[in-house]
């Protein structure tokens, strides 16, 4: 945008999350079975790719990937509150998912400060996610 012939310059930031079908509280076990009730977030700046529905039923035959939400704003803190805003609404019955963890991941300071790395979910899920008990 506005930049010459060949140049691209950056604008915004961008956040995906992938929502599988597990349960982050049992060692991301597979958590198959009938999708009793779905609503997927939307709005401004959230865009959601998935393919079930309410009745839908999750196999444990194949990937567990039930939906891709991707979170676009102005800068980073943008895009990790419309994240955390489409966590926030996106609502399953039926299934475990790891949309639970990925509300806790965007509250984690750490991650907000952008203070991470590749070991950063393995430590994270032993410091504080999984210090709450399972439902």
């Amino acid at each position: 945008v506005g930049a010459g012939a060949g140049e691209f310059r950056p604008r915004g930031h961008a956040i995906e999350f992938r929502v599988n079908a597990e349960d982050p509280r049992r060692n991301f076990t597979p958590s198959p079975g009938r999708i009793e009730f779905l609503h997927l977030p939307g709005g401004r700046g959230v865009r959601v790719d998935s393919h079930v529905y309410g009745g839908y039923e999750v196999s444990p035959h194949y990937d567990s990937m039930i939906a891709k939400i991707i979170a676009w704003g102005k800068d980073r803190a943008e895009a990790i509150a419309l994240m955390s805003r489409a966590l926030q609404e996106f609502m399953i019955e039926g299934v475990h998912t790891t949309a639970p963890l990925g509300q806790a991941l965007l509250s984690d300071a750490r991650f907000v400060r952008g203070q991470y790395n590749t070991a950063f979910l393995e430590h994270f899920m032993e410091d504080s996610f999984l210090v709450a008990k399972p439902s």
